[in-house]
């Protein structure tokens, strides 16, 4: 987008120092299939999440040479395993941050959150780097606004993982064009107002139940969707279930936000399993979480619904007034299908934050 190009009037370089926190977010509709440069072929509306944070600092360092050059150190350590992310994040963005050739970086980050539970820490990474650098271009360019700043580092989060766009605010977001969300675009997620209190506060117990990396991509996965003989009826089916769940989730309808979400759960792995050549990332012990799950709901009368990410592990979602005897059940009854008995008890966050150095 010709809008999001760096235009600053001046062309004095700075040494500058930023950090900042993203969290990772859940998508309650699924965004699955894409075009060129990371663009949904269906819109996307996620939880943004509270504790399952990355922190990325970078210190910027003007140089005499032309050409942005790096170093990252994952956890205290160099960890030439991103290196090739990092490296096509930088080509992609490179046209919207031209004053990047002539720096240096060196970029820290940490999570908070195991890189290999099973949580999107793509979206995470992607979007802390991306603010890290709108911060330092916005402290050469006192004129980008509050608004520019958070949408073209949405924008630059996209470039490097499409989740990552729904990183920057929260508690809920939506990215891609739809009719239902007259601002919302493919370029950028934007966040969404006016919803029941309810949904503010509600609770996300992360159940791990295969770590490590996953048989097909998610790229793979992806990919796939090109051709696929259900895709265009999976295309219409998420403007549809968008449309209800947003009406829903202003009125607090738990019963049909229950409904929604985990149909749309299904739909993901159904597509998975659906493409050619097929195959499955679900595992015998996340049905059987399922099963217990709907077995519990139907027992207690309490409002525990499920949803997966395009892996094994189930992501749980309540309203917080019911914490205490759901996480009584996750304990008793579902954590021996965890691996090593791991689960992360996280919550609906407020969006990415400055870490103030």
């Amino acid at each position: 987008m010709d809008a999001f190009r760096y235009s600053a009037k001046t062309t004095t370089t700075i040494s500058y120092k930023t950090r900042w926190q993203a969290p990772s977010n859940i998508a309650l509709i699924k965004y699955w299939g894409k075009e060129k440069n990371q663009i949904p072929k269906n819109p996307s509306l996620s939880f943004t999440l509270q504790k399952c944070v990355t922190e990325t600092s970078i210190e910027f360092q003007p140089k005499p040479s032309s050409g942005l050059t790096f170093d990252f150190f994952f956890e205290g350590k160099p960890n030439p395993n991103f290196l090739p992310k990092l490296n096509h994040f930088f080509d992609q963005i490179r046209p919207y941050v031209s004053w990047l050739d002539g720096y240096h970086l060196t970029i820290r980050s940490d999570n908070s959150f195991p890189h290999s539970s099973g949580i999107a820490s793509s979206a995470s990474a992607m979007a802390a780097l991306a603010l890290g650098v709108m911060d330092a271009e916005r402290e050469m360019d006192a004129g980008i606004t509050d608004t520019l700043f958070t949408t073209k580092a949405s924008f630059l989060a996209r470039l490097g993982s499409g989740s990552a766009a729904r990183s920057v605010e929260g508690p809920i977001t939506v990215w891609g064009k739809t009719p239902s969300v007259k601002e919302a675009s493919n370029d950028f997620a934007c966040k969404i107002d006016s919803l029941h209190t309810v949904f503010t506060t509600y609770q996300d117990t992360v159940l791990i139940v295969e770590k490590g990396s996953k048989s097909v991509s998610s790229s793979q996965g992806h990919a796939l969707m090109n051709g696929h003989p259900f895709a265009n009826q999976r295309f219409e089916q998420a403007q549809q279930h968008l449309h209800s769940l947003l009406e829903v989730m202003k009125e607090g309808n738990l019963d049909d936000f229950i409904r929604i979400v985990e149909s749309e759960a299904l739909t993901l792995h159904a597509m998975m399993m659906t493409s050619q050549p097929y195959y499955l990332l679900m595992e015998p012990q996340t049905l059987s979480i399922i099963q217990k799950v709907w077995a519990f709901r139907k027992e207690t009368h309490l409002p525990l619904c499920f949803t997966l990410d395009a892996g094994a592990n189930i992501h749980l979602l309540y309203p917080k007034e019911h914490t205490a005897p759901i996480l009584d059940f996750i304990k008793n009854e579902l954590s021996p299908y965890c691996q090593q008995g791991y689960y992360i008890e996280d919550a609906v966050g407020r969006g990415a934050k400055k870490m103030y150095i």
